[in-house]
């Protein structure tokens, strides 16, 4: 019997993630992962589409403006979140369910401490925070109203984002997708209520989204109360423990990190386009809408390969904990594959049909028409890359190594897009902000490959040793 054929064998008592073959408990976890990282997405790209439909450029600008507030709360969500899960999974994987179910517990309440701190610093500095985040007076209006609301959701949003996680590692992917799913149906049929119906305009918008967002939090937590698997809610673990809780944020925080970077270069790209833009034709107003759509479809297409890389986690963290590593190598491989092969269709749809994908956001003028198809075609040429980066972090993350998933998380973006940002625009204007973006993505993948490629041969040698420790059974 061979190594493969081996770990198919089940033994009594034993986790599917296990035995099952890779390919499909792959699909089983990263479909449902996907959908509850697209609908995360779509929240966003759904506000957008009716502001601007109903509101025009200064609303969708003004989402813009208020996009790294939302970074900032996915920052902190899916640090907690992914850590949790890598950790409740390794622990699982090693057979201590009991420290899965405490780890479930104490993420509960750190989350909800998270989120009311979050809204109340965002509360407090909203306006100086927006100013610094690039809003001009023709936007802050409507930038005020639509990120106020958005802060007063932020615990809502926070624990929707990390129990979804923790209900993936507890087995359930299918539930983790429907609890996210109800909520997303719920915004998009709220935004054109509140919008075109009540006239609430961003105000509206936000008041959907912190709705649905609390109601998907409410259906993951009875999931914990009445139906966990392996992991429950018990009052008695809630006590939040430091040692704890510095393991999981460490092994979330190269998620976190990638969130976070993110914010920083959104602040910094609103602040370019609003200089360069007014530099040009186009206007800062007008080049800020522009990539601020460009800027969600990109976060669509990242968000198939962050689901992928999600849905593979538990399959690495507990198989690297259970020293399967047959079953690590094989599920990375898969996992790298599908990844790219998604994103590098939704490369091509956005190379050859920009047009079509900005006409759902409102027509605007015909600087913001030109401006979006240049944007949409040059600032995304080189986002085929970041499939295999996406999953190549999320591998160091799930198999216990946050030192080198933090460093890869900080690569693209800080590393080498806010520079380009800054530096590019200098020689070539606004033109250098669209140059930045397949410069990072086509070098992070080379600097990628350097990681993972060493890595790949050290588990060849774990592969070979596991072989050999099997021998004697075969």
């Amino acid at each position: 019997m061979t190594s493969e054929q081996m770990e198919q064998v089940r033994r009594p008592g034993e986790n599917p993630l296990g035995y099952e073959p890779v390919s499909k408990l792959l699909l089983a976890f990263s479909v449902p992962s996907v959908v509850s990282m697209l609908v995360n997405s779509v929240y966003n790209i759904v506000d957008q589409i009716f502001i601007g439909q109903g509101v025009g450029v200064l609303g969708n600008a003004a989402t813009t403006i208020a996009f790294p507030v939302v970074t900032i709360m996915l920052a902190i969500s899916t640090m907690i979140g992914s850590g949790g899960c890598a950790y409740a999974s390794i622990k699982m994987g090693e057979g201590d369910e009991k420290a899965a179910g405490r780890t479930l517990n104490n993420l509960f309440v750190l989350s909800i401490l998270a989120g009311i701190v979050m809204m109340a610093l965002g509360l407090i500095f909203l306006e100086p925070m927006l100013r610094a985040f690039g809003a001009k007076d023709t936007v802050m209006p409507y930038a005020k109203d639509y990120t106020s609301i958005i802060l007063i959701g932020a615990p809502f949003s926070v624990l929707s984002v990390t129990l979804s996680n923790m209900v993936r590692a507890d087995g359930s992917p299918k539930m983790s997708m429907y609890g996210i799913i109800i909520g997303a149906v719920l915004n998009t049929i709220l935004d054109p209520i509140y919008i075109f119906i009540f006239h609430w305009g961003v105000r509206g918008a936000a008041i959907a989204t912190i709705t649905s967002q609390l109601i998907s939090a409410v259906v993951l937590a009875l999931y914990f109360w009445k139906k966990g698997i392996h992991m429950r809610f018990d009052r008695r673990l809630m006590g939040l423990r430091r040692d704890l809780c510095s393991r999981i944020c460490a092994l979330g925080i190269s998620s976190g990190i990638t969130q976070g970077v993110a914010c920083i270069m959104q602040i910094v790209m609103n602040n370019s386009l609003k200089y360069y833009g007014d530099l040009n034709p186009v206007g800062g107003e007008t080049a800020q809408a522009a990539m601020g759509i460009v800027m969600k479809i990109a976060m669509i297409l990242g968000s198939i390969c962050v689901g992928i890389g999600m849905g593979a986690q538990a399959i690495l963290g507990f198989n690297r904990g259970a020293r399967k590593f047959h079953r690590v190598r094989k599920t990375y491989l898969i996992a790298v594959i599908t990844a790219t092969i998604a994103i590098t269709a939704g490369w091509a749809v956005c190379q050859t049909a920009p047009e079509l994908i900005l006409s759902l956001f409102g027509t605007g003028d015909q600087n913001f028409a030109d401006f979006g198809v240049r944007c949409m075609r040059t600032y995304m040429f080189g986002i085929f890359c970041a499939g295999f980066q996406i999953v190549s972090t999320s591998y160091f993350r799930a198999t216990g190594q946050p030192l080198k998933a933090s460093l890869l998380s900080m690569l693209r973006q800080l590393l080498l897009l806010i520079p380009l940002l800054l530096i590019l625009p200098t020689f070539f204007g606004l033109d250098g902000i669209l140059y930045a973006g397949p410069i990072a993505d086509i070098s992070s993948g080379v600097i990628v490959a350097l990681f993972i490629v060493p890595e790949m041969l050290k588990l060849g040698r774990l592969m070979a040793s596991e072989d050999a420790e099997r021998l004697p059974d075969r």
